[in-house]
């Protein structure tokens, strides 16, 4: 049967990563405007106050801002019908909290919305992409302040009212699961929680030098569920007919032997890493492994109120996306050899290669993964929005990119996908790759880790004009958005 009729191909970004422009036309600072660069062997650092002549990547990213009408023209040439980007809080409350919106930020994304339209390709918004302004941090210790739910879902229905009839898909807050995978590293990113006695530090840290409560971890991620269920509940009062989802960082996770301790070991993992924050946001209540989990480590869990259950359980959501990049094994053996990874490091498969940077390849992890997925939630529409390849690019002296490793990578996956519709009844309706376009590494900060089909001339040091030329696998890509993915060689 393949892919089905209407099956929306893109690509996706988040704002911070693409836009740059990073104070214009009234935005306020957000969390990765604070962060440097780093590589795959160190991490990124963080700055608690601006420092001068150092180079921040996402201040310019790779100029979206200025280019969004080239590059939505070069998407619909890939034959695209879906854009996922993320509106950037800080463009509409530069504060967060202010009064009244930014009208140059909504009027911003408004025309990237009507550039879509234009092209007949759907926009699909993200919410919160790590982009939590910068005066929620330092003003409220992120959502781990209860006043932030009210400030989010002022935000998030100030954009679905705007456009309100121009949007169908919503994402609420991008890979909630992140302070599972990496609490000190996730904190910032994804809840916006930063102690005290980091705000106070006069010097940059490391990102893994960040302090963590794990008490106060739950109660922002508790705080973000109560926000996303606020979220869908009014969107729904907005427009019945917006599609609002949720957006988890999925790993595939085996048992690295046959060892009951392995296995038991990884069923676990896989429950804290994957399956928890879904559990909540599809079902509508908190599982018992984690109510469990919670008692043990002595977890006050008096912040999930009566009020705020009822609330997580009518606001569960529409359709389930997630990220899929490598997966990972599990074992109890702390001798064994550990694998690379972003922000979801495990033990080495033997059986699969890995990128420059690590990130074991396995296309047969996402086909589990979308069949697990859907025994999991059997009513719940799937759609991958995050899936690439980041690699160094070689530009041959006449401006050619021969990217074929990315095309060796993508061309599994799809099929691992059409496998998961065909042999296991799987109900995924759509695909947006990783950085379609070249931009800044969230994990990295670099621009050498290249995930596009799009090349930008932007490098580490700053320099690069920022010109825009199709790789290779562009025209691969192109094919298999206008032929429904049938044609993949």
């Amino acid at each position: 049967m393949g892919f089905p009729k209407g099956f929306l191909w893109g690509g996706a970004v988040a704002a911070n990563q693409c836009e740059g422009a990073y104070l214009e036309d009234g935005k306020g600072l957000s969390v990765p405007d604070m962060l440097l660069g780093g590589d795959v062997n160190t991490p990124r650092t963080f700055c608690p106050t601006i420092e001068k002549g150092v180079f921040y990547p996402s201040h310019e990213a790779v100029d979206f801002y200025h280019h969004y009408a080239e590059d939505i023209a070069l998407f619909a040439e890939m034959g695209w019908t879906v854009f996922r980007f993320s509106i950037n809080w800080g463009r509409i409350f530069p504060n967060g909290d202010d009064e009244e919106p930014n009208e140059a930020g909504l009027a911003y994304y408004e025309n990237v919305i009507d550039e879509c339209r234009k092209h007949n390709i759907e926009p699909l918004i993200t919410l919160c992409h790590y982009e939590i302004p910068w005066a929620i941090v330092t003003k409220y210790h992120g959502f781990v302040d209860r006043r932030v739910i009210d400030l989010f879902v002022k935000y998030a229905t100030t954009c679905m009212k705007r456009y309100k009839d121009k949007v169908k898909y919503w994402l609420t807050f991008n890979e909630i699961n992140i302070v599972l995978h990496e609490p000190m590293i996730g904190n910032l990113y994804g809840t916006g929680l930063v102690e005290q006695v980091d705000l106070d530090r006069t010097e940059p840290c490391m990102l893994n030098e960040l302090t963590t409560v794990p008490q106060r971890t739950f109660e922002a991620l508790h705080n973000e569920f109560v926000a996303s269920a606020l979220t869908v509940i009014e969107g729904h009062k907005i427009n019945p007919d917006f599609m609002i989802g949720n957006m988890i960082a999925y790993t595939a996770l085996y048992p690295l032997t046959c060892n009951p301790k392995d296995l038991l070991e990884c069923q676990w993992l896989d429950h804290w890493k994957n399956d928890f924050c879904s559990d909540v946001q599809v079902r509508g209540y908190y599982p018992d492994y984690i109510m469990k989990y919670f008692e043990r480590e002595g977890i006050d869990t008096s912040f999930i109120t009566e009020e705020d259950k009822a609330i997580i359980k009518e606001g569960t959501i529409d359709f389930y996306t997630f990220s899929y990049y490598m997966s990972n094994c599990i074992t109890v053996d702390p001798n064994a050899e550990k694998s690379g990874g972003n922000l979801s490091a495990g033990y080495k498969n033997p059986y699969l290669k890995a990128s420059d940077w690590g990130w074991q390849i396995d296309p047969d992890g996402l086909r589990w993964c979308l069949a697990k997925l859907h025994d999991r939630y059997p009513d719940t529409p799937l759609m991958v929005v995050e899936n690439g390849f980041g690699a160094y690019d070689k530009v041959e002296e006449d401006g050619s990119i021969h990217d074929s490793y990315r095309i060796d990578y993508f061309r599994p996956h799809v099929k691992a996908m059409k496998e998961a519709i065909d042999l296991d009844g799987v109900p995924l309706i759509g695909y947006t790759t990783w950085g379609p376009i070249d931009l800044v590494s969230a994990g990295t900060g670099q621009y050498a880790k290249r995930y596009g089909f799009i090349y930008v001339d932007r490098h580490d040091d700053g320099s690069g004009d920022f010109s825009r030329s199709r790789k290779d696998s562009f025209f691969w890509y192109k094919k298999v958005c206008e032929s429904n993915g049938e044609d993949i060689d």
